[in-house]
């Protein structure tokens, strides 16, 4: 089976340049067009990594409206009403930045400029408990699906999702080998991943034998007896931060891209509607 780990779309205060942290920021119009190309890549994969079996999301709505763009773009599973389920979680919440939410990510203050965040923001610690708490949740899904051609998504925020991998990787270590050249073998290697908006880290869990062997045996004989039916379950990163579906898509430009998405709007196509072709829309309602 397969985890795909992904940061949700661009938002208001991505845009701002705001600690946006337990901030519900909802998406902009270039983050929904994010979102959508991302659904729709996932749903041409399909093939290759396997059919999504389940969506967990953050609680939050740029988390959850990325995983539900995800969630329709598959379709129905079972060829009736019912879609995928999309299931929010508070534990895949973003970083509480405490009194620094919503400020500038850097504040000057006379002569000098000041990056880091206030004492009362959460810490790594308690993030890495949230984290383990999720992977709780998760392990019966990987214990029933870690052989089947399946895929699970997570879809949360960068700080979270750093320390996720993190948690995953300590729980679930990449096979060992010294000729490994695994992308996730690297020591310190979850420390230094990034997430762009929609950005996708993928893994593959499985189930590898690993031999057992014993200390020497008495009577002087150096040879170790080897029990080759010990297996283990490895985690193995195959993709980091990939947003090729993101190719060739630009922001709309006049602040539209920016703004945040309002979902009244019946559709996005009348950013791009020529202005002639609105003129004659607009007479045709007229008469």
């Amino acid at each position: 089976m397969r985890i795909l780990l992904i940061r949700h779309g661009e938002s208001v205060d991505n845009v701002a340049g705001l600690y946006a942290g337990s901030r519900d920021s909802p998406l902009t119009n270039h983050g929904v067009l994010q979102t959508k190309r991302l659904g729709a890549h996932i749903a041409k994969r399909c093939e290759t990594i396997g059919p999504i079996k389940h969506i967990f999301t953050s609680n939050l709505q740029r988390a959850y409206q990325t995983a539900e763009a995800i969630a329709e773009a598959q379709g129905s599973p079972n060829h009736d009403t019912s879609p995928l389920e999309v299931v929010r979680l508070p534990e895949l919440r973003e970083k509480d930045y405490g009194s620094s939410e919503g400020k500038k990510y850097r504040l000057k203050t006379g002569n000098s400029s000041d990056t880091s965040v206030r004492s009362d923001s959460e810490t790594n610690g308690s993030m890495k408990t949230r984290a383990n708490r999720f992977l709780d949740h998760l392990v019966p899904v990987i214990d029933e699906h870690v052989s089947d051609h399946v895929t699970v998504v997570v879809v949360a925020h960068g700080i979270i999702l750093g320390i996720l991998l993190a948690a995953l990787l300590e729980r679930f270590p990449p096979p060992s080998s010294p000729s490994s050249s695994q992308v996730g073998n690297r020591e310190g290697f979850s420390e230094h991943v990034g997430w762009s908006n929609t950005g996708v880290l993928q893994a593959k869990l499985e189930l590898k034998i690993k031999p057992l062997v014993d200390s020497p045996v008495a009577g002087g004989d150096t040879c170790p007896r080897v029990k080759p039916h010990h297996k283990a379950l490895c985690s193995t990163v195959e993709l980091v931060n990939n947003v090729e579906h993101l190719e060739g898509l630009k922001k709309t430009r006049g602040g539209i891209g920016s703004a945040k998405f309002d979902s009244r709007q019946r559709t996005m196509d009348s950013f791009f509607t020529p202005a002639s072709k609105k003129r004659k829309l607009g007479e045709a309602r007229n008469t």
